[in-house]
């Protein structure tokens, strides 16, 4: 049981970054940014490529401006040349497959083998003992959160919020939604790219067919997360990511310690993706049920 914690714990922080990125893209700005795949694996190879060639901390910065800049062309697409957003991130998420092939060398995956990685640099210093890989995922995430938080209590991170709600009333307030739109994609991307460049560095491999589903997996993290915790301030949305992403990990990991065939995996996954995005109607269905059955039962004291 403490290894499905440990296990839980530590996947969550980093893939709580992703759930994050979505957080800014689909609930502050109301974009569905289907970039994230590729650019998680973009991240992932940029770190793993960095950190064989013996640079495991520049690892970390160099994967998240290669992230803004994949953010920044789905922006371009969508605000300059009137891509809609879905079919933006679409085009840019093909486009980052051969780009994710260049950053490893033209090979589908890559390995570190014998090389430092931001965690065995971390594991050199004590701290932690046998939890420092969590406490690292952790610090990580809990930065990146406190960072997001601040930046949208500013002039611009509120700027962006109000692109979210309404563009026109932005336009005609004098603020440039296309700028608001492209920094807040970049943000997020960049956010993005950092979870794979962490989980890279982690698992010590990059692997070009990595990402698959992301985007699912995130979107499900972050409706569990809102749907548990509630939504309503920046600070209780970030919040709500993180824990969302450490369940959906604690509920994946016990599957794979069931009974259940791991041929029967991806269905099972597939399965708990699909309830975690109904929960909320499920929800909502099972209150409507109860006061159904209040009222009926109030009806037949009447009489």
């Amino acid at each position: 049981m403490l290894y499905i914690v440990q296990t839980a714990l530590e996947l969550g922080f980093q893939y709580a970054l992703v759930a994050m990125a979505l957080f800014l893209s689909y609930r502050i700005l109301d974009i569905a940014d289907m970039t994230t795949d590729g650019c998680f694996i973009l991240g992932c190879a940029v770190s793993v490529t960095c950190a064989a060639a013996g640079h495991p901390l520049l690892a970390i910065p160099a994967a998240m401006v290669c992230g803004a800049c994949a953010g920044f062309v789905t922006a371009f697409l969508q605000t300059k040349l009137g891509v809609p957003s879905i079919l933006a991130g679409i085009v840019t998420n093909t486009g980052l497959y051969t780009v994710n092939l260049m950053a490893m060398g033209w090979k589908a995956n890559q390995s570190l083998l014998r090389q430092d990685t931001i965690f065995t640099l971390f594991r050199a210093t004590g701290i932690g003992g046998d939890w420092y890989a969590i406490l690292l995922s952790g610090a990580i995430t809990v930065v990146m959160g406190a960072i997001l938080v601040a930046f949208l209590g500013t002039r611009l991170g509120l700027s962006i919020r109000a692109t979210g709600d309404n563009r026109d009333m932005v336009r005609a307030s004098s603020i440039n939604p296309t700028f608001t739109i492209t920094v807040g994609l970049c943000l997020a991307n960049a956010m993005t790219a950092l979870s794979g460049a962490v989980v890279g560095q982690a698992q010590k491999t990059a692997d070009i067919n990595a990402g698959t589903g992301i985007v699912v997996i995130g979107l499900a993290c972050l409706i569990v997360g809102e749907t548990i915790v509630g939504k309503g301030s920046m600070l209780r949305g970030v919040i709500a990511v993180v824990v969302g992403s450490i369940l959906y990990r604690v509920v994946y990991a016990l599957v794979l310690r069931s009974p259940i065939p791991i041929d029967c995996l991806k269905l099972v996954t597939a399965i708990v993706v699909a309830l975690a995005i109904a929960a909320p109607t499920l929800k909502s269905w099972a209150a409507f049920q109860a006061k159904k059955r209040k009222a009926l039962a109030a009806r037949k004291g009447e009489h």
